[in-house]
């Protein structure tokens, strides 16, 4: 089952269980998939629903950031619930000696050997770790391992 099946399968069980809180997490979510499915006349793949996913994840962190910090925390609570609840769409994280090994790997596979060739260690791991390791960190750590080498 593809995961956009999953999550409306999801926001049926939701409109039966009569879960309003999940059901427009849900309801946003797809709206965000179609969207994109509509402005790029695509179906989009998983991979490509997981980037949203995350997007709508990293938005929520940010907004209930901004909520605590301006005192609403009854906004930063509906947002942090939001959050947890299109977490559950995420794969399982990969552990920093997943992490490290596949840098190494995707290092050697591509020939990479200084930090020239970063975007081609970058696209070559890309794939493995959409959705399941922060880019940003991983970028920092492509970054020092080329660096070491040259």
């Amino acid at each position: 089952m593809s995961l956009k099946a999953r999550i409306t399968e999801d926001m049926k069980a939701a409109m039966r269980a009569k879960d309003s809180e999940r059901l427009l997490t849900i309801r946003m979510l797809l709206a965000a998939i179609k969207q994109r499915e509509v402005d790029e006349r695509i179906e989009l793949s998983d991979e490509q629903v997981l980037g949203i996913v995350e997007k709508l994840i990293k938005q929520r962190k940010e907004a209930a950031s901004q909520y605590a910090d301006a005192g609403r925390q009854d906004l930063a609570d509906k947002e942090l619930a939001e959050n947890t609840i299109l977490q559950a769409y995420m794969p399982e994280p990969l552990s920093e000696s997943q992490i490290d090994a596949l840098i190494e790997s995707a290092i050697a596979e591509t020939g990479a050997n200084s930090a020239k060739d970063m975007g081609k260690v970058i696209s070559q791991l890309r794939p493995t770790l959409q959705g399941r390791a922060d880019m940003g960190q991983v970028s920092a750590k492509i970054k020092a391992s080329l660096s070491n080498l040259g």
